[in-house]
């Protein structure tokens, strides 16, 4: 929808700016202001923009028009377009009139954190759902800011109702646009997220899940396609995967284990993109198991943690059953790290996702955790009833079978929500029944 300079060109050359300041909370020292120049140098790395400079201003105070300053503003405009840098990347949210003021100083175009992971985020979408909910953050993003951003788009034709003129008749018409806009994408995604809980339903009373969540780019792709052998997009980028995707982890088990692939956390998310964040994380909630992946080769990694920790509390899925891989082990310059790892994380993975050793090991682990959660079931089903006898092969874990003269002998197991619909309950033999007995079954 948004065409000309609100769309970031990815052949252009960055000049990247941030600041330490006890006044920010997620840029208070140099070590907090470095993590997420590091983490905004692989934003723009995933899309297209190569860096030339980084600028850090250490300021007791924040310019509430500039954030760090004119002077320190003009300096840093005079050397960006010395390297040849035509876009300025603040590395945090900025509002409206920072950014028409920025502009006004350097006579660069102006963007922040948000902006970055906004064009991310709306190229690697794929679903409905996420596009719907990229194009309301795109919306709820420029709509403050029209007053910024409203002179480029006064030039352009068609966009968001922009014709030509400027004033604040034309800004006030455009705002009114862009909130129809947003209140259509809403009711949308209403109707998107009712049958995707629909969906979500069905699959509960036919299958069970694990969830691969965590931070971005720790590998969850990876483990996925070595667990399901499968071919999902896996990059060394932030945000390479931003749908949530559903493949069978197990076919052969009764009910069907499927694996989902979740979107990246990510520190220092902005305001405007949390809502839809976790909108898009909202395939957690339903999972049985929650498989957490660590980048064990960052040095960030004990970070990364704790923010999937708190997202998932946020989420209210932090009470879930919850297992640690610590992946990219292959990374290590260390090899010892790793015993390090389990013996502090004792109910822990650390794996290579391509390793096949350990994506065996992962995957029975999974496997047999699912196993162990499931109910065991002594029944007895006459042969003339030879539709239950297909009931039970078709819907459970036939772990013993004998044929008795009058029928057969089942003991099996299958998660309880399971079993309850299967219209089995009243072969199921008592205690002190005679063909228990006569079997031999504990």
């Amino acid at each position: 929808m948004f065409d000309s300079e609100f769309t970031i060109d990815t052949n252009s050359k960055a000049t990247l700016v941030s600041m330490t300041c006890p006044k920010m909370e997620n840029y208070a020292t140099p070590e907090l202001t470095k993590k997420s120049l590091d983490e905004m140098v692989e934003l723009l790395r995933t899309l297209g923009v190569a860096t030339t400079e980084t600028f850090v201003q250490n300021k007791k105070t924040v310019d509430p028009a500039t954030i760090i300053g004119v002077g320190k503003l003009e300096e840093i405009a005079i050397s960006a377009k010395e390297h040849g840098s035509e876009l300025l990347v603040l590395d945090f949210e900025l509002t409206a009139g920072q950014i028409k003021n920025i502009r006004e100083v350097t006579k660069m175009a102006v963007v922040d954190r948000c902006h970055v992971i906004l064009e991310i985020f709306a190229k690697h979408a794929r679903t409905k759902e996420a596009k719907i909910q990229i194009e309301i953050a795109r919306l709820e993003y420029i709509l403050p800011r029209l007053t910024g951003f409203w002179s480029h788009l006064s030039r352009q034709k068609g966009g968001i109702g922009v014709m030509s003129g400027e004033g604040e008749k034309q800004i006030e018409l455009d705002r009114r646009i862009i909130k129809d806009r947003i209140k259509f994408f809403k009711q949308e995604l209403e109707d998107v997220i009712v049958s995707r809980e629909q969906q979500r339903k069905k699959r509960q009373n036919k299958a069970i899940t694990a969830a691969l969540i965590g931070y971005t780019n720790t590998g969850k792709s990876s483990i996925m396609n070595r667990l399901c052998h499968v071919n999902i997009l896996e990059e060394d980028k932030l945000f390479a995967t931003l749908d949530a995707t559903y493949r069978t982890l197990n076919p052969d088990t009764k009910p069907p284990m499927i694996l989902i692939d979740t979107v990246g956390f990510i520190s220092n998310l902005p305001n405007t993109l949390i809502d839809g964040f976790k909108t898009t994380l909202e395939s957690a909630i339903e999972a049985d198991l929650l498989l957490i992946v660590c980048d064990i080769s960052s040095p960030n990694y004990q970070d990364q943690l704790e923010v999937t920790k708190r997202v998932m509390k946020e989420l209210g899925v932090d009470k879930k059953d919850q297992l640690i891989i610590f992946n990219k082990k292959d990374k290590l310059d260390n090899w010892q790290t790793s015993k390090i790892i389990s013996r502090v994380y004792p109910n822990s993975f650390v794996v290579s996702s391509y390793d096949e050793e350990d994506m065996n090991k992962l995957q029975e682990h999974i496997i047999n955790f699912f196993l162990s959660k499931q109910s065991h079931y002594d029944i007895f089903i006459p042969y003339e009833l030879g539709n239950l006898h297909s009931v039970v092969i078709t819907n459970t874990n036939i772990i013993n079978r004998e044929n008795h003269e009058k029928g057969i002998f089942y003991r099996l197991s299958a998660p309880d929500f399971i079993f309850n619909n299967l219209g089995l309950s009243n072969y199921i033999l008592a205690p002190n029944d005679p063909i228990r007995q006569e079997k031999k079954v504990d």
